[in-house]
């Protein structure tokens, strides 16, 4: 029998099956909401490391070059190794969190739920050993500290990235703000989405801050505890919101 050239997604041409994947729905409020938490949560992390363990940053990766950029240079105050460590810890994050996309995304709530579950055990773990004195900001066992967070974050990117959402990448705001300024009416634009817009600079923006004052005023320990929170919190809403469907 010959092949059928025309072969609709799902039906046979030949021996092989067609198969395409289901078009991408508009996010739920409740998943937006849930991403938007996750950025607040991106600010309280970058706060921590850049803030509480030594100018590296484990979500701002580009900024993370960076910074590494500057260290090689010969500038003061900043860690080749440490920046190494954090780029490893992110794409060692973001390699596992890619796969298991792929591997379970026709199941979005257990996929996002078990990601975000991952990172929840990877930030309490840092929060833990830091309080038990296991870890320090400083010397030799910082290193261990970024790389679970640099771990922590790649897990995140590469599941923001998988969603393929808009506007809510979740961890980084050049393409957000830039949207914001050249899709506006004045650059003669039609202005799209600018809630979500504005909701993820104002997200990253109170992470940060939160971040900046625990930090400052209740130390490392207490950051790294309420960032795990956080991260518990939006494990929780993946869990119960998201419908366990094809995207």
């Amino acid at each position: 029998m010959p092949e059928a050239a025309d072969a609709q997604p799902g039906q046979y041409r030949g021996r092989a099956r067609v198969v395409q994947p289901a078009p991408a729905g508009s996010p739920s409020p409740a998943l937006r909401a849930l991403l938007i938490a996750l950025t607040g949560a991106t600010g309280l992390v970058d706060a921590v490391s850049y803030l509480g363990v030594g100018h590296v940053f484990v979500a701002n990766v580009t900024g993370n070059v960076a910074l590494l950029g500057f260290a090689l240079s010969g500038a003061t105050g900043l860690s080749i190794a440490a920046s190494l460590t954090a780029v490893a810890g992110f794409l060692a994050g973001a390699g596992a969190g890619g796969r298991w996309a792929v591997a379970s995304s026709r199941h979005r709530h257990l996929w996002l739920s078990t990601g975000s579950a991952a990172q929840t055990v990877l930030v309490g773990a840092a929060a833990a050993a830091t309080v038990a004195g296991a870890l320090r900001p400083d010397g030799p066992s910082r290193l261990v500290l970024l790389a679970l967070l640099g771990t922590a974050m790649g897990i995140q990117n590469a599941t923001a990235r998988r969603l393929a959402i808009p506007d809510l990448t979740t961890t980084v705001l050049t393409q957000t703000l830039t949207g914001l300024a050249a899709d506006s009416s004045f650059a003669g634009g039609s202005n799209p989405r600018p809630v979500r817009r504005i909701a993820s600079v104002v997200a990253l923006l109170a992470g940060a801050l939160l971040g900046g004052v625990l930090i400052l005023h209740a130390g490392l320990p207490t950051a790294l505890a309420v960032t795990a929170v956080v991260f518990g919190l939006v494990t929780v809403g993946f869990a119960v919101v998201v419908p366990d469907t094809a995207r």
